[in-house]
């Protein structure tokens, strides 16, 4: 079968071994990770048994962006444990990479991770870490962005970061309202920017969840099919509200919706695309 580079990087974070030695053993195990790890262990391989299958739900959330707002970068590095993930040496190594992402612009994890930062490969400075600390430390999150004016906000002692796109270009105005709208993405986590850039998966799983909890209402049996559709459409408007960026109520001001605060500010100002990225988050 095929094994891609992708699960050959995963199984040498998991355990150590060297690149073709992790390749062979997927094949061996017909890309099984934990037949992979096994067949290593019983080849002999120095394999971090404490390591392979641990969870890393802790670590580090950096963003950032550049000094002109044209670009933005998320990094979560994770780790086992809260101490790991509160120590400032953790931290500033995850900022290091932020960095390092940011300056070279980087359009995707893998390229990331094959780039050189001080002698080494970004890969295999987390290798490093993950011998020097003793904890599974995986490249968790990594996103670029580009746009008009980009804001980055982290949230929670380096738990949450945000990202938010602009349509403007940068002033201290912009950067302030972007400001508050990265905060309130922070806390109310909307699923897209507006009612049209709700994927249709999503849109689909909800309305068949109004219709499924209306089915259940006394008040609704034997209602035709085609009412139950028109009634749950109209609910699907209540979803929109509370769950789209633009549509949300305000945190500041929950008289106005963000899409009117940002008009406010400045005409024809928007959000054209925002990543909000959390511990234990894709």
């Amino acid at each position: 079968m095929s094994i891609t580079a992708k699960e050959v990087n995963e199984l040498r974070q998991l355990t150590g071994s060297g690149m073709m030695d992790c390749k062979k053993a997927l094949v061996e195990a017909n890309g099984d990770i934990q037949a992979a790890i096994d067949y290593l262990r019983k080849k002999g391989a120095k394999v971090a048994e404490l390591r392979a299958g641990r969870e890393s739900n802790e670590g580090a959330v950096i963003a950032l962006t550049s000094a002109d707002g044209k670009e933005g970068v998320v990094v979560r590095i994770t780790c086992e444990t809260d101490f790991v993930a509160k120590n400032e040496a953790f931290v500033a190594f995850t900022r290091s990479i932020a960095e390092h992402a940011l300056a070279n612009k980087f359009d995707s994890s893998e390229a990331l991770l094959a780039s050189t930062l001080e002698g080494s490969t970004v890969h295999e400075m987390i290798l490093g870490k993950v011998s020097s600390i003793g904890e599974m430390i995986t490249l968790g999150t990594y996103a670029r962005m580009t746009g008009e004016d980009i804001v980055a906000y982290i949230h929670g002692n380096n738990r949450m970061g945000v990202l938010v796109a602009l349509n403007q270009a940068k002033s201290e105005k912009i950067d302030a309202i972007g400001k508050d709208v990265a905060m309130q993405i922070a806390a109310m986590n909307p699923v897209a920017i507006d009612e049209n850039s709700v994927s249709p998966e999503v849109v689909e799983r909800e309305k068949a969840i109004i219709v499924e909890q209306m089915k259940l209402d006394p008040k609704m049996v034997g209602k035709p099919d085609e009412m139950i559709g028109k009634i749950a459409d109209g609910k699907m408007s209540a979803f929109f509200k509370e769950n789209t960026l633009l549509n949300q109520a305000f945190v500041k001001d929950t008289s106005k919706s963000v899409a009117q605060v940002l008009k406010e500010t400045s005409a024809d100002l928007t959000v054209t695309q925002f990543r909000r990225v959390t511990l234990g988050s894709n």
